[in-house]
């Protein structure tokens, strides 16, 4: 699949996304253990998300929906909840792909 570069780039153009996208680049020093999921494999509860930027559920679903569909993240059902975790792979795409076009 081939990552919108417009797509990335309104992901990426709020302040609040920016930052959930660096922290899921190294979750395990910017989220506590959770219960369910491991952080690294599964991903980030999107619980423990909104806790950090404290901000409620509803907010949190909307900026981790944009992120999602701009391909930079991939979310994962686990029982009732959502975990987030960064495409690194697609990430690296899209990467390759601006470099070689600017």
């Amino acid at each position: 699949m081939s990552i919108s570069k417009i797509d990335v780039f309104k992901a990426l153009s709020n302040e609040k996304r920016l930052q959930i996208f660096e922290w899921l680049k190294n979750p395990r020093a910017h989220f506590r253990e959770q219960v369910d999921g491991d952080l690294v494999d599964d991903g980030v509860c999107g619980v423990l998300i909104a806790e950090k930027l404290d901000v409620s559920q509803p907010t949190i679903s909307e900026h981790m929906k944009i992120l999602v569909q701009s391909g930079l993240v991939i979310s994962k059902r686990i029982k009732q909840w959502t975990f987030y975790k960064r495409d690194e792979d697609a990430i690296m795409a899209f990467y390759d792909e601006l470099h070689r076009n600017l």
